[in-house]
Parts: C-alpha cells; structure tokens; sequence
C-alpha cells in the first residue's frame, strides 16, 4: 500500500512531534480515514522527507511523530519556468498541476491582451494561495519535495524582460518549427499564450527580449495543452525524462 504523502509549512528533524495544520489534518482525519499508528511520509519543500507515524488523532487535529530523514530528490536537472497567460474557470488549476507533475520549477500567471480573466486585490491573494495549493497537493501526489513557486500575477511585457533562462521559448501556431541555438541548456523560460492566442504585439515582444518563436506541430493546441506537450518535449530533450537515447 503506498504510503500518504504530506506537505507542512513547519520546520522538521528526526524523532519529533509535528501537530499538522489544520488543512492537512483534515485531509488526513477526513479524507485518508487514517488512524494512530498509521505511517505518512512528511516534507516541507527544502528538500528531502521524513517518515513518520500518527501518535495522536481526534476530529480537529493530528500529530505525527518523525522518525529518519531521507534525502531523496526527485528533481529534474533543467530548470523549466512555465509563463502561462491566465484562463478560466479549472483550466489553469490543471495546467499548474500537471506541470508541476512534469517537474516544473516555476510557474508565473501572465495577464496578457487577450486574456478574458481579470484579478485585483484580494481576489488576486486568494487565486495565488490557491494555485501555490494546488501545486502542493501535485506534489504530494507526484513524489516531488519541492514545490514549484507560483508569481505574483504580472504582465507578458515584464515578464519576458524578467527571465534569464539559458534558452527561452514562445509558443504560437503562427511560428515555424524551429531549435534553440543552446546545445544543452540547464533553464528554459517558455511563454504560452492564452486561449485566443498571443497578440502580434506580444509575439515580437517576447522576440525582441530574446524568445524563439516556436509551433509544436500542424496542428493548434489549447492552452491548457500546449505547456504540457512542450514541457514534456523540453524534458524529454534535455531532463530527467530522457530515456538515455542519443
């Protein structure tokens, strides 16, 4: 039986006793109807993770007592920074999930021209908190204990102008199918646009901060479709999901 994984915001070491948060103790006490006694793995996005066991359970809280630290990582080598332009409704959940499932190392919501999706104040606070869950959550899924950092919502034009990845990336259907100049990069920036696709405007804005423009294909991918397909290429290419062919 494969043992829960659980993300804490707390510090840890080996044989200590950790009260979880209340969202994790509820998911544990609720969801996973787990009992005192039961092992969990325990991480808390420095690296690593630690085996652990329920000591004390009730219906508000649950406190595990640590056992061994193991330093297991299960990182990619290419640094990946997925810039996705904001869309609606449970679209932009399944792409921060499914590619920080890929190994993504950032993720930066982008407002872009045609993005219908618009967030001030504490709207904005509560979709961050969110999307950072939501990434959590994937990697307590995935075996990842890292966790992806989501941005601050920004603008494409800042954006661009931001990244220092070795190579950087713009996907639209308009572009031919072209390589990166870098023969084996450790970062990639890559701007996705939204669903009714990036503006010309933004296409030579990312150019002219050094984006290659790039079509993944004849064919025109949504945009919560896209990343994925590009971030599992870019790994495929340069990182951990290289089957060690030539």
């Amino acid at each position: 039986m494969r043992i829960p994984r659980i993300f804490t915001g707390q510090s840890l070491q080996a044989d200590t006793r950790v009260e979880l948060e209340p969202g994790a103790a509820q998911h544990v006490c609720r969801v996973l109807r787990m009992q005192v006694g039961d092992a969990l793995i325990l991480f808390n996005g420095s690296g690593g993770q630690y085996r652990a066991t329920i000591d004390r359970i009730d219906k508000k809280s649950v406190r595990v007592e640590t056992a061994d630290f193991d330093p297991v990582e299960r990182e990619s080598d290419l640094q990946v920074e997925l810039g996705i332009a904001i869309s609606r409704g449970e679209k932009m959940d399944w792409v921060i999930q499914k590619a920080t499932e890929l190994g993504v190392t950032c993720i930066a919501p982008l407002f872009s021209e045609r993005t219908e999706v618009r967030l001030r104040g504490e709207r904005e606070e509560k979709k961050l908190r969110h999307w950072q869950q939501v990434a959590t959550s994937a990697c307590e899924q995935c075996g990842r204990n890292r966790v992806p950092q989501i941005l601050q919502p920004q603008a494409i034009d800042h954006w661009v102008q931001s990244v220092e990845a070795d190579a950087r990336l713009v996907l639209h259907h308009r572009a031919g199918n072209v390589g990166t100049g870098v023969m084996h990069p450790s970062s990639v920036a890559l701007l996705v646009g939204p669903e009714g696709g990036l503006s010309a405007r933004e296409i030579g804005v990312a150019e002219t901060a050094g984006f290659e423009s790039l079509q993944l294909g004849p064919r025109i991918l949504r945009t919560e479709t896209a990343p994925l397909a590009a971030i599992a290429i870019l790994q495929a290419r340069w990182g951990d999901m290289d089957s060690g062919a030539s």
